[in-house]
């Protein structure tokens, strides 16, 4: 263990991110760094959830023994999602319920896992960061990390240090966007009307820029405004925070 000034954190960047959206792992670094943290990406694989989620266990299982070999030796294990950080800290113990010697380890995992923003905030301390967004900016919160990782206050006290940021609140922040991992493949009318309703939410704030913590929701709200012609730029807030808001958003082209 390191000297808990300057923890050991290790960055589990999520397959969407490493996938589609890489910059919200590269911000996610930048923002731990700030926070007096050495951060370090080991090589992982996925969390396991999508199996978990469809009923296969056992390959769920498998998945996060790997995980949990490669990330317990740290002393925190951090992401940008609270739907792997929830899958991690919250099903993790559930899916080795009944394996005396898993069940342990991976107790021990949940216990130090985090979402990111509950982690710079309730950890670390932060209560400001140096960034800078002249835009009105509406927050979408996860399921998973409002109902699973108890994520709320952190994510909108960090914006608000944003500097030229104006806060734009949804009128239902509670509701979900439709995304929810396999429930927008089985049901995809449900999930679009759902997105859908989201959205008018969004753009009743007059908001210009829609962020949130889970890349899934973010992917799904912005596949979806582009086929309505919505001019709202989608970005994970790692991204504001971080300072790396002048790029091309979620779905922009990139050329």
């Amino acid at each position: 263990m390191t000297d808990k000034e300057t923890p050991r954190v290790a960055l589990f960047v999520t397959c969407l991110a490493d996938m589609f959206r890489p910059q919200v792992g590269f911000a996610a670094a930048k923002l731990l760094e700030q926070a007096g943290c050495k951060v370090e990406v080991p090589l992982q694989s996925c969390c396991g959830q999508p199996a978990y989620n469809g009923g296969d266990a056992i390959s769920a299982a498998a998945v996060a023994r790997n995980v949990i070999a490669t990330f317990e030796a740290y002393d925190y294990v951090v992401a940008p999602s609270g739907s792997c950080a929830g899958m991690i800290r919250v099903h993790y113990p559930r899916l080795f319920q009944d394996d005396e010697a898993w069940g342990k380890r991976a107790a021990a995992l949940a216990e130090k896992t985090h979402e990111l923003f509950s982690f710079l905030v309730n950890v670390r301390g932060v209560s400001a960061v140096a960034a800078e967004c002249a835009s009105g900016v509406a927050y979408h919160d996860s399921c998973s990390s409002l109902r699973e990782m108890g994520v709320k206050d952190e994510p909108r006290l960090l914006l608000s240090s944003v500097r030229g940021l104006k806060l734009c609140e949804v009128k239902e922040p509670q509701t979900c966007c439709g995304f929810g991992g396999f429930f927008s493949v089985k049901y995809p009318d449900i999930s679009a009307r759902m997105a859908d309703d989201k959205i008018a939410d969004v753009v009743g704030t007059g908001a210009e820029m829609l962020v949130g913590g889970d890349l899934g929701c973010l992917l799904h709200l912005s596949g979806r405004m582009a086929r309505q012609g919505q001019k709202i730029a989608v970005r994970h807030a790692a991204e504001v925070m971080a300072g790396f808001a002048s790029g091309p958003a979620i779905g922009e082209d990139t050329a």
